[in-house]
């Protein structure tokens, strides 16, 4: 193991991020008016921050090449970036709208593959390109049903999902790429990922 990157330093290190990401926030919003947060806002980034750089910190312990690592940062950064996005100001219409539980289906997609692989590579490159698949039926829905009208338009709606879908994508390449190389660590502990 390298030095400074055990599991507890690693923690650490996420909840410190987070601190600097929630303090550059609170900095912003004493030069607009058009970022109004409470300290609820303020506790939901935070678990949302924190519960994401665990979540790989743990998925990342004993992963031995880059692809995997990378793998797990775009697919964690996507379902980050949904959630907030669907909390501030919602994917379709309003932070309000109901259609946007349709989500939370996609990101249950991706874990409940991630557990079925158990973080192994080629079973997570499956699960996210479900995901992506999930995120794309999502979004043929809200545009054949013109969900969100009228503050969603059809290009919005096509450019978002789409960008999601293209990030659950790339994801699911990178975990395949991880899946065909070596990894060091994980080789020379007779794990099989």
């Amino acid at each position: 193991m390298k030095m400074g990157n055990t599991l507890p330093q690693r923690l650490a290190r996420v909840v410190l991020l987070a601190a600097v990401i929630l303090a550059l926030l609170i900095v912003a919003m004493q030069f607009t008016d058009q970022m109004v947060w409470t300290r609820f806002d303020f506790a939901a980034a935070g678990a949302l921050l924190i519960g994401t750089g665990l979540l790989y910190a743990l998925a990342t312990t004993r992963a031995g090449n880059g692809a995997y690592r990378a793998a797990v940062a775009v697919a964690l950064g996507a379902a980050l970036t949904l959630v907030w996005l669907n909390l501030a100001v919602g994917v379709i219409g309003t932070e309000d709208d109901r259609a946007n539980l349709m989500y939370v289906g996609v990101l249950a997609v991706g874990g409940v593959g991630a557990v079925i692989a158990r973080l192994r590579p080629r079973g997570m490159a499956h699960a996210l390109f479900a995901t992506a698949l999930a995120q794309a039926v999502a979004g043929a829905i809200a545009l054949t049903l013109r969900l969100g009208d009228p503050w969603s338009p059809p290009a919005e709606l096509l450019l978002l999902n789409g960008v999601f879908v293209a990030l659950f994508t790339g994801s699911g390449w990178l975990f395949r790429q991880a899946a065909r190389q070596p990894s060091s660590e994980l080789a020379s502990s007779g794990g099989n990922r």
